[in-house]
């Protein structure tokens, strides 16, 4: 992989933005939002119509032009557009997610068309307010740096907001069939945005980290059979959490157990017919009626080293019906995406155990996929995603330009 050019000023960059979203998500207070657009949860354009308009996975159903924010008072130089898009969930039926399409005010001087980057996000929370839709709207979104610095190259960025995030019901959290169509008609979508004009042949790339990264990891392992037509040249994915039993078993106990909660509960609304509220003791339906509308700063101050059992009354994900979910949601086992991929993870994940990414990488490695691997000597979760930043923007650079990746399986 050719090095990371002017890595240290990316990466210094890209952490004071950081710092500095996070904080202002922290300390603005909530009168600050009395000027904001309204939260999706009182915003029509949310609303998806009933019935569904008929079409095709990744047809907009509706969009609009609105200002896209790195920080408060610091616009984006892009154009963007919200959009509602068809697309379909875990089980194959058709539903509706919005998302974000951002395309560079300057033009594109690059060889060939515009490069368009479908960027799959990470834990934003379970509550509609957190999409991002809506956080860069109001320039509060933690990953809107990342964002950025994508349309500083010149590329084009469409972000999906996913299934049920910001849109009615309950977000179908780490549900990776879900997140995977999501994604890939993302592009779609963003290339049948006629304002865009962006063409359906143009150059296509997915970057994601954490919830993201297993977005990304699913949408590569999807596309052949779900999207056949997508020009994707190569998929970013970092932190992948791919088998999510492991994960759970890694989180259960630990001081991020908020998570695996999470997940349960984005299960529980991708497959309503799992059990589960059926078997939530008064501690669980405390907490599930507590963090449901919590966005991830507030979400992680919760249920500290805290296991499944002391909210539920069986051993549920070790049910039949639990584990038939958790392996039809399982990335590798057989499938592997078809373009080059670059696989990165910390070594000392403290939330996504490494271990089980190595398996996946075996993987896909032994079924014939173009993967580069990468490990990072970073003590911690978020500090990979910003220590890969500058070496997944020129990863997917060499993609875009034509370079051959020989990938180290």
């Amino acid at each position: 992989m050719r090095p990371v050019r002017k890595g240290g000023r990316l990466l210094a960059a890209l952490l004071s933005t950081l710092l500095a979203t996070v904080l202002m998500a922290v300390l603005v207070p909530a009168s600050a939002e009395a000027a904001a657009p309204p939260r999706p949860q009182s915003d029509p354009f949310y609303r998806p119509p009933s019935p569904l308009p008929a079409g095709r996975p990744g047809d907009v159903i509706r969009s609009e032009a609105v200002t896209a924010w790195v920080l408060p008072l610091v616009p984006m130089n892009a154009r963007a557009w919200r959009v509602m898009y068809l697309s379909t969930d875990a089980k194959g039926r058709p539903n509706a997610v919005t998302g974000t399409v951002l395309v560079p005010r300057k033009a594109w001087n690059g060889p060939g068309k515009r490069p368009l980057v479908g960027y799959a996000i990470g834990t934003h929370g379970l509550g509609d307010h957190c999409a991002p839709s809506y956080g860069l709207r109001i320039g509060l979104d933690y990953e809107s740096v990342f964002i950025n610095a994508m349309l500083a190259r010149g590329w084009a960025v469409v972000v999906s907001d996913y299934e049920q995030l910001g849109t009615p019901g309950v977000h179908t959290y780490m549900v990776g069939r879900s997140q995977g169509h999501a994604v890939l008609d993302s592009l779609r979508a963003a290339t049948r945005l006629d304002a865009a004009g962006l063409p359906g042949d143009s150059p296509m790339g997915v970057s994601g980290y954490s919830q993201g990264g297993t977005s990304a990891g699913w949408a590569a392992q999807l596309k052949d059979e779900y999207a056949p037509e997508l020009p994707i040249k190569g998929v970013a994915a970092g932190g992948v959490a791919a088998d999510l039993s492991e994960v759970a078993e890694h989180l259960d106990g630990s001081l991020f157990f908020i998570l695996l909660g999470a997940a349960a509960v984005g299960f529980d609304s991708a497959y309503p017919e799992l059990p589960f509220t059926e078997h939530l003791n008064a501690a669980g339906r405390a907490l599930m009626e507590d963090a449901q509308d919590d966005c991830i700063v507030d979400a992680l101050t919760k249920a500290h080293f805290k296991r499944m059992s002391d909210y539920l009354n069986v051993d549920l994900l070790n049910t039949p019906e639990w584990q038939e979910k958790l392996r039809a949601n399982r990335l590798g086992g057989g499938a592997s995406p078809s373009m080059p991929v670059f696989q990165y993870h910390a070594i000392y994940d403290e939330m996504v155990d490494a271990s089980q990414a190595r398996t996946l990488r075996r993987e896909w490695c032994g079924a014939g996929t173009t993967l580069r691997w990468h490990e990072y000597l970073l003590p911690e979760h978020a500090l990979a995603a910003l220590g890969a930043a500058g070496d997944v923007q020129s990863w997917l650079a060499d993609r875009f330009a034509g370079e051959r990746e020989a990938g180290n399986c």
